[in-house]
């Protein structure tokens, strides 16, 4: 049995809070049986200072000590439909002679689901585990500290990305991100619910210091504390969402994964150690995982074969397995490829965005003692290389961008779920974007149009009341498009994706109307770009 390793203290509260959030499961477990049993876990867990490693509900009851196979690589799971392209390949999560992996590759994989993240980390370093899942964004709490890092925890693999599995709850009176300034959130830390309540604020110009934070051990509890008088907002997963607002009059989804459809990426990662003596099974684990994702993607059979051993191996139905499934887009090859920044073409976001902007906002929150070590350091890139040759042709291409069609009446004057406002200086009379104004751009609103990739963007141009309306008017409009034409070219963005608005003088800036003062008329003379919910 796995014990509790000398140095791990500092992080036990950090684990137990990420073990009841994340790897809870974030599809059923407020609606279920199942659910249940796992946030009576959650709480058992959080009132120990440690346990022994065991299996977790819906794992079939084993525990993961005695004597380890050497041709079986052992992989824990969490209750999330990501990793249905896995099971599906490996024909359920048994070891199992019947598998593809021992048919194609020659060794066995075992699955086991362990929500309990303290307990999977300490059997991991303990050698009970050789593969771990976890967050892009929460990858840093990992390889921050010296106790895990010792190990030398690699990412090799992208699962997938949250497509509505995740929200952004509203009470009455908040329209938009805007709206959250002052208000009170209701927010598990740490865990990925900060890093999608972070990039919320980011696209309306707010800091996480513009709101107060309402810690919480779990989303599950995040939705309770919603339900009650004094929380505004709260950070959830679905199914959470929907109830949540169903109970509360007046509220709303503000936004979910759908929009924001680059922020919560799921990855696997194995220590350094593992990777070095089991290298042809960590190249095959990952190679037949994305012959799994290819034939999922082709086939209606081969999906609800997948959601039955999903279901399966978390004590759910066939049918729990399709809803659980269809809040992730599961990622290929050419999506790791992009992923982990082995496309310089690609120009969407990439694991190493994810991975050292929260590094850095961990340490501003205190979630984390240090920055954590560089993203190059961090991963293992060999299985995606090795795989190239085989996984070719347009079932292994990466996620097209979206396509977006013309602007309809509608969304031209749709209210935005974000806005931010960003000084671009033009001199007088003119419309091109100089070095400094794209830098401004690229430091400002790259990263915001990047997470929210499926969303369009209305570029209003604004400017102070000197020189007539008419000609304010159309200078403000080819100043905003020249923005939109900025973001095309350099990012590779859709131009179907800009609503391009010039309001010449008549927005000003909320007391700045008169444009009595030189300040006053400087921030008016401003670029909006606004996020437009689907």
């Amino acid at each position: 049995m796995a014990t509790r390793l000398t140095g791990f203290s500092k992080l036990v509260i950090t684990l137990l809070i990420l073990a009841a959030i994340f790897f809870g499961g974030r599809y059923l477990l407020d609606s279920t049986k199942f659910g249940q049993d796992v946030k009576k876990k959650a709480e058992q867990a959080a009132s120990q200072n440690g346990s022994s490693t065991s299996s977790s509900p819906g794992s079939g009851g084993s525990t993961t000590s005695g004597k380890r196979d050497p041709n079986t690589l052992r992989v824990q799971l969490v209750t999330w439909g990501g990793y249905a392209p896995g099971l599906y390949f490996n024909e359920g999560p048994n070891a199992n002679e019947q598998s593809r992996y021992f048919k194609d590759y020659g060794f066995k994989v075992e699955f086991k689901v362990e929500n309990d993240l303290l307990n999977a980390m300490n059997a991991w370093m303990a050698g009970e585990y050789d593969v771990l899942v976890q967050t892009a964004d929460a990858f840093p709490l990992y390889t921050a500290p010296d106790d895990i890092n010792s190990f030398q925890p690699k990412a090799f693999m992208q699962v997938d990305w949250s497509r509505g599995g995740d929200a952004v709850i509203v009470k009455r009176g908040i329209n938009s991100a805007n709206d959250l300034k002052g208000k009170r959130i209701a927010v598990a830390v740490p865990s990925p619910a900060q890093t999608l309540l972070n990039s919320t604020l980011e696209a309306a110009g707010l800091k996480y210091s513009d709101v107060t934070v309402v810690k919480t051990s779990d989303n599950l509890k995040a939705a309770e504390l919603f339900r009650s008088q004094d929380i505004d907002a709260a950070v959830v997963w679905s199914p959470d969402d929907i109830k949540a607002t169903q109970d509360v009059p007046g509220s709303k989804v503000l936004l979910t994964t759908i929009q924001q459809s680059h922020i919560i990426a799921d990855i696997m990662f194995a220590s350094q150690k593992t990777i070095d003596e089991k290298r042809n099974m960590i190249h095959g684990f990952y190679e037949g995982w994305m012959k799994g994702v290819a034939e999922l993607n082709s086939s209606r059979a081969n999906h609800e074969k997948a959601a039955k051993y999903l279901g399966e191996i978390n004590g759910l139905t066939t049918e729990d397995g399709l809803g659980m499934m269809s809040t992730v887009y599961w990622t290929g090859q050419g999506d790791n490829v992009n992923f982990f920044g082995l496309n310089s073409a690609y120009k969407g976001q990439k694991g190493q965005d994810l991975y050292e902007k929260m590094s850095k906002k961990f340490v501003e929150t205190g979630d984390s003692p240090k920055t954590a070590p560089s993203w190059r350091s961090a991963i293992y890139t060999g299985a995606i290389t090795a795989a190239q040759a085989n996984l070719t042709g347009a079932a292994f291409e990466g996620e097209k961008s979206k396509v977006f069609t013309p602007a309809t009446k509608a969304e031209i004057s749709a209210p935005a779920i974000a806005s931010k406002p960003i000084s671009i200086n033009f001199p007088s009379g003119k419309f091109a974007l100089d070095e400094n104004s794209k830098t401004i751009i690229d430091l400002q609103f790259k990263d915001v149009a990047k997470t929210f990739a499926n969303t369009k963007i209305r570029i209003e141009g604004n400017t102070d009341n000197v020189g007539s309306k008419a000609t304010n008017k159309a200078l403000s409009e080819k100043r905003a498009k020249s923005v939109a034409d900025y973001l095309r070219t350099q990012y590779g963005m859709d131009s179907n994706r800009f609503i391009i608005l010039g309001n010449g003088p008549d927005k000003p800036v909320s007391g700045c109307e008169s444009n009595s003062s030189e300040d006053c008329k400087a921030k008016n003379r401003r670029t909006e770009f606004q996020l437009i919910g689907g």
